[in-house]
């Protein structure tokens, strides 16, 4: 969903984000998000057809909420980071 929330919307997109996921596993993610609502699909008619994502109203209020957590994790880790780095 971070993808998502960072402007992905093709399914190349997703995969180019992800770092070493198998485009199988892609799918099935993608799908699991929409059928949770998290994400909305919209086929457009085209030659080829393609196939859009966007975060719907729930996934972007879901992304709103877990902000704070994933901000407060990177504080840590830069933290920790800098707590263990080897003295010289």
């Amino acid at each position: 969903m971070a993808a998502a929330r960072q402007g992905a919307t093709r399914f190349s997109e997703y995969r180019a984000a992800v770092a070493s996921i198998s485009d199988q596993l892609l799918s099935q993610r993608l799908k699991e998000l929409e059928a949770a609502g998290l994400l909305d699909r919209t086929v457009v008619p085209s030659m080829p057809v393609q196939i859009r994502y966007q975060l719907s109203p729930d996934g972007l209020a879901l992304m709103d909420a877990l902000q704070p957590l994933a901000q407060w994790s990177l504080r840590r880790s830069v933290r920790r980071g800098v707590e263990q780095a080897p003295s010289a």
